[in-house]
């Protein structure tokens, strides 16, 4: 693979090999010895991914569809791009379980039971709850089971600045079976993406900040919950330091829980993972990669890439580029949505406006 500096950041590697997919961007950057390849084409809105036992990727997407990825002789390319359930609202999360697939449809949950052997003929959706609320403004959940075998969904509000009330503006986790309810965290305007860190065990997850206060502010945060039931802000503190301007009024932002890290204003920080393989440099090793799916209404897009949060002596880090490349001359070529590691250690990440899956590997 052919590779020089890219422009905009030194010592970043422009890769021009392997990205010629119909309707792929060209010119996305990736530090030096890394390598881009396209997992698959054809997924219209891919969002959110998930890993079956038997390797199969599953992605969830705004297009009313759900799909499974095979690459049968684990060349990096998936040979086979299925639609395993149609006709769902808005089905972008997907999480894999005891062999068992859920899927998110904003006021619903849906399990596809043992999915991996039935791909070629699915199963019909069986319902785990219909209860969730029914917006569909911020009404797309990711969705993932914790090491504790709970499902968490978030539940987003139902605006872009409002008092959400007791129903909205969380993060709740459930049995399987949809029982159990609990609320986990409070005053999160809307989180698309969370992880659980593995040497800890504790939840992180990325939160976007409200519009129309201007290009520069809020910024969307890197939360982590050290306790059940934190409250992150919203909607009367973003970004732990900036009262809102209607809803702040008598607030004080020192009693609610401050981001871990400020990640900027409007990049739409959606999926993110801790890297739990060993493919990838020491550095890359137990830190967070982030889709950020990029702005709609700032004068100058901000966003449009994956960037990676390491962490010294146990400290997270300020965001690095990692995946570059998606705007060009202020257009977007392509939206970032989510991240996922492969078993093999490699790094996925979806594109739901070219409907494109990339894979990231490392080879120097």
């Amino acid at each position: 693979m052919r590779c020089k500096p890219h422009a905009l950041f030194a010592g970043v590697c422009l890769l021009l090999a392997h990205v010629a997919a119909a309707g792929v961007p060209t010119g996305l950057a990736l530090p030096p010895g890394f390598g881009l390849t396209v997992y698959a084409e054809s997924v219209p809105g891919a969002r959110e991914m998930a890993q079956g036992a038997q390797g199969t990727v599953f992605v969830g997407s705004t297009k009313g569809e759900v799909y499974a990825l095979t690459d049968a002789d684990h060349n990096g390319v998936a040979e086979r791009v299925r639609v395993i359930a149609r006709g769902l609202q808005l089905p972008v999360g997907v999480a894999f379980h005891d062999g068992d697939l859920y899927v998110s449809a904003v006021s619903r949950i849906y399990v596809l039971r043992d999915i991996e052997r039935h791909l070629d003929d699915p199963p019909a959706p069986e319902l785990v709850t219909d209860r969730l609320p029914g917006e569909t403004h911020h009404g797309w959940k990711f969705i993932a089971f914790g090491p504790d075998g709970a499902l968490y969904v978030p539940i987003g509000a139902p605006c872009n600045i409002c008092d959400p009330g007791p129903d909205h503006g969380k993060l709740i986790r459930m049995r399987p079976d949809g029982s159990g309810w609990q609320d986990v965290a409070l005053g999160i305007r809307n989180t698309v993406g969370f992880d659980w860190q593995p040497e800890t065990g504790r939840l992180w997850f990325t939160d976007n900040g409200r519009d129309l206060m201007g290009d520069d502010l809020p910024s969307d945060e890197l939360d982590r919950i050290d306790r059940p039931g934190q409250h992150f802000g919203y909607p009367y503190c973003h970004q732990g330091d900036t009262p809102d301007p209607e809803f702040g009024r008598g607030k004080d932002c020192r009693d609610y829980t401050p981001p871990v890290l400020k990640l900027g204003a409007h990049v739409a920080a959606l999926g993110m993972r801790f890297y739990t393989g060993t493919r990838f440099p020491p550095r890359y090793r137990g830190a967070i990669f982030i889709a950020e799916h990029g702005s709609w209404n700032r004068t100058r897009k901000a966003g449009y890439q994956v960037v990676v949060v390491r962490f010294e002596h146990g400290r997270a880090l300020p965001p690095e580029p990692f995946l570059i490349g998606f705007v060009r001359e202020e257009k977007a070529l392509g939206r970032p949505a989510d991240v996922l590691v492969l078993g093999d250690g490699s790094l996925l990440v979806s594109d739901d406006l070219t409907g494109a899956i990339y894979r990231i590997d490392y080879r120097p």
